[in-house]
């Protein structure tokens, strides 16, 4: 994930609005607890991720990987009063520390966490969404994708995390594993679809940037 100098990163952060109190508290209790805390959102990210969702005022919201919180906390920030997110992951080891999270938040009667398979959750929303934040596992970024785009609305945004792999999409003939041949697939079919406006932008492990058109 490291694809800039730390200085500059740690630079980056410094100048950057601070995460709250109960974010940061987040931060650190899921890298001291829980597996793989290079999961996380974490600061810079979810900041971007709070000020896109402050910019478009969403009233409902869609997350594809929950993990323990961290960026559906920042994207309800810019929820509107009577919003709500729906946020899911097929983890059920931490099912009962993210359930904790969200009930100790300032958001628990806006969050409809759910636990299972987001292939079989998905086709039964009927939800339109502003804002989807895709962020699980990378081999279904296309399935995800086709799913939501059309439950977004026009003007509505998705994100999604991880795009760059760390760096070994630019690097295919050396890294042929499942999940970055799948990733580059995803970024390839995005930047071709005339349904959406896209950037990729290069913050900590990649994030995509799509606007539906």
């Amino acid at each position: 994930m490291d694809f800039i100098q730390k200085a500059i990163e740690n630079y980056a952060i410094n100048h950057t609005e601070k995460e709250s109190d109960f974010l940061h508290k987040l931060n650190r209790d899921t890298h001291l607890k829980v597996l793989q805390p290079r999961m996380l959102s974490g600061h810079l990210q979810g900041r971007i991720l709070s000020l896109l969702s402050h910019l478009i005022q969403p009233k409902c919201i869609l997350e594809i990987g929950t993990y323990t919180g961290y960026s559906a906390l920042c994207l309800l920030e810019g929820l509107q009063n009577a919003g709500k997110i729906i946020t899911i992951d097929s983890n059920e080891d931490l099912v009962h520390f993210t359930n904790n999270v969200f009930e100790k938040s300032n958001f628990s009667n806006q969050i409809d966490f759910r636990c299972g398979d987001a292939l079989k959750i998905i086709p039964t929303l009927n939800e339109t969404f502003d804002l989807v934040f895709i962020d699980a596992d990378k081999a279904n970024y296309l399935n995800y994708y086709n799913l939501v785009l059309p439950k977004v609305r026009s003007g509505g945004l998705i994100i999604v995390d991880n795009v760059l792999w760390s760096g070994k999409v630019i690097d295919l003939m050396n890294n042929q594993d499942l999940d970055t041949q799948m990733i580059h697939n995803f970024n390839v079919m995005v930047n071709q679809d005339d349904r959406v406006q896209n950037v990729l932008l290069p913050v900590r492990d990649g994030l995509m940037v799509l606007r539906k058109i």
